[in-house]
């Protein structure tokens, strides 16, 4: 069997599963039009039709169903057959997929990305970034990236143990201007940056002091929808932001943000990654998690197992 044919096969198998093109396409990174001719040339050399397409939707024909029941467990096992082979390797290679907040992919780019690329160059990895939680495994990922608190329980957790929370910042200038916010009742006093969710809906700003919580809906001049955004507007005087620490830490250290608040930003679940259990996971996944392992422990070199 070619390797032309078992692409086709994934092909069929992706459009099934998201009953669309549009987004098999994007799963399996073609173009749409390159993913309707495949499946056409595929449906012309079986000599049946697999779906029936029309401008508003996507389904199997009768056939197209027997196929792919009879197409999907063997599939299955000749992709186990390779990731069985994959995990023999003794130079870890192939492609890595993460799914992750923005904000917690930042956390980690430098000091385990990155850090783990450097130690294993012919590993890609694919970092998508997305503010939904998401069914990592039902859209093909390895590895999803999220707080500790919201990893389903059905998955495998590996706590990366960095101390999270969220802080309210501003310029110097503002600060010596117009004061600083002691409480978030203050808050209805300053101007601030205000913040849109993926889900277009406006952020409330959340604080909690010795078991009393407030979410507070700030008002200002100005609502964004990407975090380091917030950061340069408050650098310049815009008003206060409330942001991940973590994207803002050199700002404090260097003096261009200061931190106001900090009582009322207690720290909040740490990251882990997550995974499905699985058999014969390839050479790479396998030092990709023990690098992971290495970096909770705070170890500065990473040692990929097999």
């Amino acid at each position: 069997m070619t390797r032309s044919v078992l692409a086709d096969l994934d092909a069929v198998l992706s459009i099934a599963r998201h009953g669309s093109f549009r987004a098999a396409a994007l799963d399996l990174g073609m173009s749409t039009t390159a993913l309707s001719n495949a499946i056409a040339k595929l449906e012309q050399r079986l000599g049946i039709r697999l779906f029936n397409r029309t401008t508003r939707s996507v389904s199997l024909t009768d056939a197209g169903k027997t196929f792919v029941e009879r197409v999907g467990p063997a599939m299955t096992d000749i992709h186990d057959a390779v990731l069985a082979a994959q995990s023999l390797q003794e130079i870890p290679t192939g492609t890595l997929r993460i799914n992750a907040f923005a904000t917690a992919a930042r956390e980690v780019m430098e000091p385990l990305i990155l850090s783990f690329m450097q130690r294993y160059p012919q590993v890609h990895v694919d970092l998508v970034t997305e503010g939904r939680i998401i069914d990592i495994v039902a859209a093909g990922f390895d590895l999803g990236l999220r707080p500790a608190d919201l990893v389903p329980n059905d998955m495998i957790a590996v706590p990366l143990g960095l101390k999270r929370s969220n802080a309210v910042v501003a310029s110097p200038d503002f600060l010596r201007t117009h004061g600083s916010p002691i409480v978030p009742a203050d808050l209805y006093r300053f101007r601030c940056i205000r913040a849109r969710l993926p889900n277009n809906a406006l952020f409330r700003w959340r604080f909690e002091k010795d078991g009393n919580a407030v979410q507070i809906d700030v008002q200002g001049s100005i609502t964004l929808d990407e975090p380091s955004l917030v950061r340069i507007a408050a650098q310049n005087g815009v008003g206060l932001g409330y942001v991940m620490e973590a994207d803002v830490r050199d700002d404090i250290a260097a003096g261009r943000l200061v931190r106001v608040m900090e009582d009322w930003t207690p720290s909040l679940a740490p990251l882990a990654l997550y995974y499905p259990g699985r058999k014969n996971p390839p050479a790479a996944f396998n030092a990709f998690i023990q690098a992971a392992r290495d970096f909770a422990k705070g170890g500065q070199g990473f040692h990929g197992s097999r």
